[in-house]
Formats: C-alpha cells, structure tokens, sequence
C-alpha cells in the first residue's frame, strides 16, 4: 500500500490509513444495514461497535448469518500477539465484540497467543523479552468474563504439538510467491516469519463449522490465504469481520500504539495517572471557548468524542446528545474530558478487580473448562 501514501501489514501500520481504497484492495465488503437488520432480527440487538462502524468490513458474515438461520453454528477465532508494552484499550476491541458474539449466538471461542510472532517479526531481540508480558496478556483477556466452557486461550508454543500437523498441510498449498505478494516479504524477512502465517491459520480448522473472525483489517492478509486453500483441504473458508484502527490521543489519522505510550491507554499502572492522558487529548474544540461557544465543535474529528463512542457511551441517544450539544457549542471540551476521565478511571479499576481472579478463570481457559480440554485431545483431520 505504500504507493497510495501508507503501508499495513499484520507487524507494521505507517500514515493515515485510506479506508476506502483498503475496501477496494483488499476485496472486502462493507457492513450494510441489512446485515445490521438481519443481526437484530436473529439476536434482538446489536452491537455498537458494529451500528456505530468501528467494524465496517467483512469477509461472508453475511453467509455465517445465514447459516445461522438454518440452525449451522460458527465459532469464533481471533489473537493477541504481545510485545514490549502490556495491552491498552484499543486491544480490546475484537475480545468485547467476541464476547458479545459468544454469548448472543452460543459460540465457541479460540483465542491464539502467538508467543514467538514479534520475535520472528524482528520487533523484540529475544522470546524471553515478551514472557512476562505473555504472562500478563493472558491473565488481562481471562478478566474479561468469557463463558469458561466455550472459550480456549493457548500459547502457539505450548499448543504447537496439536497445531504442526495442520500448519504443514496448510503451509504445502502456498507458495512463497503468493506469501511475497500477501504480506510483502522481502530478502531480510525471516523463515520463521514466512511459515508464520501457516501457524495463524492452522486454527481456523479446530472446527468442521465455518470460522468468524473478528479483528483490525491490517490482519486480513492471514484470512486471504486461507480462503484460497480452505476448500483444498474441505473445510470452509473463514468469514470475518474487520475492525478500522483504533485512534491514538492525537486524533484522526493516528493509532493507538504501546511503542508511544503518550498515544494509548493502558489496562494496567495507576488508573489515575493512565485516565489523566485523556486531558492532553486531541479535540474538536474551537481555539477558544468564546470561538466554542459561537461555532461549535467538531466531534467528528474529536478523540474525546470517538472514544466514548468505541467505549465508554453504550446508550445511542445518549451519545447523539453529546453530539449535538458539541456541535452547538453548549457542551465545552473540559467538561467532556471530565467526565471520560472518570468513566475511564472507573473502567480501569473494575478492570484491575476482576485482575486479582484472573488467574483461577485462567486454568479453565487454559487448561480446565470442557473446551480447553477437549482441544488438549483434539487431533487434526481431513
């Protein structure tokens, strides 16, 4: 992507990102009213990550949701790689709408810990850099409330026994061309990296029913392979439903990223101090508060704004009012940034609450709930 003025791939996002032209690159389709229609009338509601456009692309949801219909289940597949930093809001964005999903259409949900994918993506210098942070990732998702019973986290490493025979079969039906044209490769990429995405596809076949996966767009290129060689193998080609990139504190156009920690919120440290960032916010403020007052804001380009609208305003006429008020001038930014503030402090520390448990729910995602131990016996066929 880098001759339309950014570049994206699963380990690297650079420039503002032309949603648009990714539509059209990528091949994917938007997220249409019908298929909200057809959401509320198969579940009764919504989600407002879907409503509100956070998630505006899919790949046949709208097949799943047909299938569903008829009484065929899916199940639900997403990942978190860590890295350096600890998780921040913006991670977990696909986990909220998998738990939603989950619990609205009874489906089982993989979650991949890819323990050893910043390492051979070069980011980190050693696999002992991100244990720790492995370590704290899992225990962050297990806080999350996800059904014990219908829900396995595991660690490509430990799980690797299970995952190496599918991968192999997987990684024959693509060639090195088509991995070069996928994701960029060039001659310093690693061999590691390249058999990689084998390994992120692998558990698209945990089940003989289709795969959902909800995740940003810059990991689409994963699921692109594994449609071209799904029916090769006779299992069905993975649908998904694509999030856009979660914006930093500076605004539209940047991303929230652990590498500048000024740009992100982050799920663990002092709730104070990481909710306090949200005063230092890029907003659509007037230059001053008389300007405000006769012009109006600009929620549209306001992070204060978008952030309540991802997190922390689930009530949509709620949520219009705020946007009105902006608009009008009435509503002025400290005021909006107070009370984010608190609803992210608050946030945070019911976050860290249901932390100090996470590590008995953790056993079961892992290891002891009726899906996590029926993986450890799973053995791939065709």
């Amino acid at each position: 992507m880098k001759k339309f003025g950014f570049k994206i791939t699963p380990w690297e996002v650079k420039g503002k990102i032309d949603y648009e032209r990714l539509i059209k690159e990528f091949g994917v389709q938007r997220i249409t009213k019908d298929i909200i229609e057809k959401i509320k009338e198969l579940v009764g509601e919504v989600h407002p990550l879907i409503y509100r456009g956070i998630f505006f692309a899919h790949r046949d949801f709208d097949r799943i949701l047909e299938e569903y219909e008829k009484g065929k289940k899916f199940f639900l597949y997403t990942g978190r790689a860590p890295g350096k930093s600890s998780m921040h809001i913006a991670h977990l964005i696909p986990f909220l709408l998998c738990k939603w999903l989950q619990e609205k259409f009874e489906a089982n949900f993989y979650i991949e810990i890819p323990d050893e994918e910043k390492f051979l993506a070069k980011k980190v210098d050693s696999i002992e850099e991100l244990r720790e942070n492995v370590k704290k990732d899992i225990l962050h998702l297990s806080a999350l409330g996800l059904d014990p019973d219908r829900t396995f986290i595991f660690k490509t490493t430990e799980f690797i026994s299970k995952l190496y025979r599918p991968a192999v079969l997987i990684a024959r039906h693509i060639t090195y061309s088509m991995a070069r044209a996928t994701f960029g490769f060039t001659g310093e990429t690693s061999i590691g990296l390249i058999f990689y995405p084998a390994l992120q596809i692998a558990p698209t076949f945990f089940e003989r029913n289709r795969c959902l996966i909800p995740c940003g767009i810059d990991q689409d290129p994963y699921f692109r392979l594994q449609r071209d060689i799904a029916p090769k193998l006779g299992y069905p080609k993975t649908a998904e439903l694509l999030n856009k990139l979660i914006w930093g504190l500076e605004g539209p156009g940047s991303k929230m990223s652990a590498s500048k920690p000024e740009t992100a919120i982050f799920l663990e440290g002092d709730p104070e101090r990481e909710a306090r960032k949200i005063f230092e916010a890029f907003t659509g403020g007037g230059g001053s508060l008389k300007e405000h007052r006769e012009k109006g804001g600009r929620p549209e380009v306001c992070s204060v704004f978008y952030y309540y609208s991802i997190l922390f305003e689930p009530d949509e006429e709620k949520l219009r009012e705020r946007y009105n008020r902006c608009r009008s001038g009435e509503l002025i930014c400290g005021d909006c940034k107070q009370e984010l503030f608190e609803r992210i402090k608050k946030f945070l520390e019911n976050h860290q609450r249901k932390l100090k448990s996470a590590e008995k729910m953790k056993e079961k995602y892992m290891y002891d709930g009726k899906l996590a131990k029926r993986m450890w016996e799973w053995e791939f066929s065709l």
